[in-house]
């Protein structure tokens, strides 16, 4: 009987002659493993791509802060350009009156130290402190010097040039630190707008500007409008056309300097009105409050939306603010409509009062508040 050959031994053989055995591999296992990862490759992608496409997304619901805070749209510049474009629009005449001059009369109630100078005070002050209109109209620059009354004697200044280089010298420094109040407060407002969202003391300060322009429903636009200031040259004439150059009896006695008028508080009664009306004239306990109260008076009254529209076109089209083509929408503010405003062009011209447009106010200092 023959001896049986065992696969062992067949191995065993050929591995001595050199040869290599493999195992052979089921094709049924090959593809399975072959599938699975391509399978874990597959969904490693998609997770991939997913987070690419989905992340920007969240970002962005974020950064417009839609889950943290609740903040205006900004969609102010294009509500601006049509409320620029629509002539006929209402907006601008809509006025909330309520807190309309409360800052100015907290601010006048404030001005506890009131010193009335003499004219002769006046003009030593300006003196020492080399402050002459010559070196304004030359150099743009304008001395601190805020004053709250207008002295006693300017009836008794004769010669009307020296009558009328004290009134500009007393009410111009005045007009520039109100232009620059509403300057900081338009690169506040900028600033605000510039972002997708508000802080609440961003909102805050917004709130409480929309009271001080009597703004309805928030309207950024309309606060962009009214929020500007006014030509210093046209401001000027109009106290000079108001006071008589500073001479008048409501100049004197309230501060009065823009002639406007109240049906409420504290105002002085026209000489010679009659029995039955009952308005007066504001008076104010300093100069500077009588400045504040005609700019937010033009920035505001619905008299004086076609000023403020021209002014923010000529804003908007990169444009001196210039008091000739401004001064055209001031027909209503006195019962001489047109007249009026050819008066108050004739005393810009005359007076070359647009050399002081560009005028910047010099920082206050120690010494110089010590003299006031």
């Amino acid at each position: 009987m023959q001896n049986k050959i065992t696969l062992l031994e067949i191995k065993k053989y050929l591995k001595e002659k050199g040869f290599v055995i493999f195992k052979q591999v089921k094709k049924k296992n090959i593809e399975k493993n072959s599938f699975n990862s391509l399978s874990r490759t597959f969904i490693s992608c998609l997770i991939i791509i997913s987070a690419f496409i989905i992340l920007p997304v969240v970002t962005d619901f974020f950064e417009k802060g839609v889950l943290v805070s609740k903040n205006f749209e900004n969609n102010s510049k294009n509500n601006f350009n049509k409320t620029l474009n629509n002539k006929n629009s209402k907006l601008d005449e809509n006025l909330n009156r309520t807190y309309l001059f409360e800052d100015i009369l907290q601010f006048d109630q404030q001005s506890t130290d009131v010193v009335r100078l003499s004219a002769s005070t006046i003009q030593e002050l300006f003196k020492s402190t080399n402050y002459n209109l010559e070196d304004v109209r030359k150099n743009k620059l304008v001395k601190p010097i805020s004053l709250t009354f207008l002295p006693e004697e300017m009836k008794q200044i004769e010669n009307v040039k020296k009558r009328k280089n004290l009134f500009i010298k007393i009410i111009l420094p005045l007009v520039i630190q109100e232009n620059n109040f509403i300057k900081m407060d338009r690169k506040k407002l900028f600033s605000i707008l510039n972002k997708s969202k508000n802080t609440k003391a961003q909102q805050k300060w917004l709130n409480s500007k929309f009271k001080q322009y009597g703004v309805v429903n928030n309207n950024l636009s309309i606060l962009k409008i009214r929020m500007d200031e006014t030509p210093i040259s046209m401001t000027i004439a109009q106290a000079a056309k108001e006071t008589g150059w500073g001479t008048s009896r409501f100049a004197q006695e309230g501060n009065a300097l823009f002639g406007q008028w109240t049906w409420s508080g504290e105002g002085i009664k026209p000489l010679g009105a009659e029995e039955d009306t009952t308005h007066k004239v504001m008076k104010f306990r300093v100069l500077q409050a009588s400045v504040k109260a005609y700019q937010r008076n033009l920035n505001t009254h619905s008299s004086y939306k076609n000023f403020r529209n021209v002014r923010a076109e000529l804003r908007d089209g990169g444009k001196k603010l210039d008091s000739m083509v401004l001064s055209e929408h001031l027909d209503k503010y006195a019962e001489t409509g047109k007249e009026y405003v050819k008066t108050l062009q004739k005393i810009i011209k005359q007076n070359g009062l647009k050399d002081f447009d560009d005028a910047k106010l010099l920082p206050s200092s120690i010494e110089l508040e010590s003299l006031i």
